[in-house]
């Protein structure tokens, strides 16, 4: 039974791929470091404890990384799979946006990533494993005032492909860059969002995206006749940034 590990994996598209992926056989390490949404997400669980732990962890911090690596490993054995998907995004004004805003948005998103890498590496090598990385669409395009996480999103893309270099062949690394995804009713204290009929019908493929598209490539990605498949970037937007739009 493989082993995965899911950054900020407490509410949205990570508590999603968490459930998927007990569905399909994994044991889950789910790490987040807001407590509310890790106790939320407890609740929604009905996994076996040797299938599933809970870690409190800020991926920013280097000692909770190494400390959460550990608390893994110890508890299944081995480490199959990282899914960095922990992410912070503030959208203020550029005159608003305090360096304090920009470093904690580069810390979690980014070095949250590298940092995850490096510690899981040793054990993933041990078992032929990946690590996926969750880029974004707007890692190359952008709504306004978007700074740190649209740069820590192209960083993400960087970091992949420079990973998958550096770790292979005993580590595959590949990155998704979801578009629109409607994560409203996984949220903590979250509720479903009304959607517009133009929300859906503006994209190509006809609806706003769900978590579980995303957390189906993630399934494909970590399956090992895939794994002719590393330093890829995987647009998951439904089209999006395929349309020519003209006003």
């Amino acid at each position: 039974m493989k082993t995965a590990i899911i950054t900020g994996g407490g509410q949205g598209i990570g508590r999603v791929t968490a459930h998927y992926l007990l569905t399909h056989g994994f044991r889950v390490a789910i790490w987040e470091s807001d407590k509310e949404a890790l106790a939320e997400a407890k609740k929604t669980f009905d996994a076996t404890p040797g299938q599933l732990l809970f870690v409190a962890c800020d991926v920013s911090s280097e000692a909770d990384v190494q400390q959460a690596v550990e608390q893994t490993v110890g508890h299944f054995g081995q480490l199959d799979v990282l899914i960095n998907n922990a992410a912070v995004m503030d959208e203020k004004p550029l005159e608003e946006f305090t360096f304090d805003d920009w470093s904690h948005g580069i810390g979690v998103n980014l070095t949250g990533s590298f940092l995850c890498a490096k510690y899981t590496a040793p054990y993933l090598k041990d078992q032929q494993g990946c690590i996926i990385n969750m880029c974004s669409t707007r890692a190359f395009q952008s709504e306004p005032n978007t700074f740190a996480y649209s740069a820590s999103k192209g960083g993400i893309f960087a970091l992949t492909h420079s990973l998958a270099m550096s770790l292979g062949p005993d580590i595959r690394v590949n990155c998704i860059s979801p578009g629109w995804i409607d994560v409203s009713a996984f949220k903590k204290k979250g509720k479903p969002e009304e959607l517009r009929p133009e929300d859906h019908e503006q994209h190509p493929a006809g609806r706003v995206g769900q978590p579980d598209d995303i957390a189906r490539v993630i399934l494909f990605l970590t399956a090992p006749e895939n794994n002719f498949i590393t330093g890829q970037n995987f647009t998951v937007d439904g089209g999006m940034t395929r349309k020519m739009i003209y006003v």
